[in-house]
């Protein structure tokens, strides 16, 4: 069977090419083919080349430029990884889900080269992230996030309707980069709880803390005997998941969130936490849609 390629969505950007350096890792690790896709809707507005032209549009100039940088890039980094490209007559959004239907996982930088067919820099992987039918990973971060020099991949553990395919795909690469996996649950409790009762706000705390601990040991079981080579930590936390995976995400190489699926089937929701670390976690985020 072919293996399922990991797609970059590649533009020329500075966040583009570090979104290729951390891709060209994780198929090396995956053992995954590559494969480097530009999307644009340059033939819509400068129209096809007419046969027998000699002069090639401007934008296809610029489109052949950075896949072929890219993929040099890329054959540089790890020559053993298959790498592809290719040019897609499409938006960046509509181009990177239609791959993502025969992807391994979608990657995006952070920000892109400039405002796309109305999209704000740093759009493209929230919006792809919201609809894509496999994980997508925005690649961002400082320095060492980047580099995966941590040794250990932060799982945000959500609720079960959302969190059972971001389990597996945590501790798949907690096993593929050789490293601990930090599962984490945080709670807190309403603060209705302690204005009411406040001689039983410790009795409340204890109970919220309990319930986190139950909810991480349900959602982590059948998947830990799955991986007995990980390194699993435990961790319940007080605070907002939001504010407390983002503060972590500073000695994490990877954090991992799961998406809930829209009834309406227009695709996922993502939610205040994985909103917050699209857009503030300090290493790359992989959003992963429950199946």
């Amino acid at each position: 069977m072919t293996e399922l390629p990991l797609v970059v969505g590649v533009d020329g950007s500075e966040p583009s090419l570090t979104a290729v350096d951390w891709a060209v890792d994780e198929a090396a690790r995956r053992r995954l083919p590559l494969r480097l896709v530009y999307a644009s809707l340059w033939e819509r507005y400068e129209g096809a080349v007419p046969p027998g032209e000699q002069e090639r549009p401007a934008e296809q100039v610029i489109a052949e430029q950075i896949v072929a940088s890219a993929a040099a890039r890329a054959r540089q980094r790890s020559p053993d990884v298959r790498t592809v490209t290719d040019i897609l007559p499409q938006g960046p959004v509509d181009a990177l889900l239609r791959e993502g239907d025969e992807a391994f996982a979608l990657v995006t930088g952070a920000r892109g080269r400039s405002l796309l067919k109305g999209l704000l820099p740093g759009s493209v992987g929230p919006a792809v992230a919201a609809r894509a039918r496999c994980p997508v990973i925005v690649v961002r971060g400082d320095r060492a996030g980047l580099a995966g020099t941590h040794g250990r991949v932060l799982l945000g553990a959500g609720e079960p309707d959302t969190a059972g395919e971001a389990v597996r795909f945590a501790f798949q690469e907690a096993e593929a980069r050789g490293c601990v996996l930090d599962a984490v649950r945080a709670w807190h409790a309403p603060a209705h709880e302690s204005v009411v009762r406040p001689l039983r706000a410790g009795e409340a705390a204890h109970r919220h803390e309990r319930q986190a601990a139950e909810l991480l040991d349900t959602l982590l079981g059948d998947v830990t005997a799955e991986h007995p080579r990980v390194r699993l930590r435990r961790a319940t936390p007080e605070g907002t998941a939001r504010k407390v995976l983002a503060d972590l995400s500073a000695a994490a190489d990877l954090v991992v969130v799961g998406a809930r699926h829209r009834h309406d089937g227009s695709g996922h929701q993502l939610g205040r936490v994985a909103h917050t670390l699209l857009h503030h976690a300090q290493c790359p985020v992989a959003v992963v849609p429950q199946r």
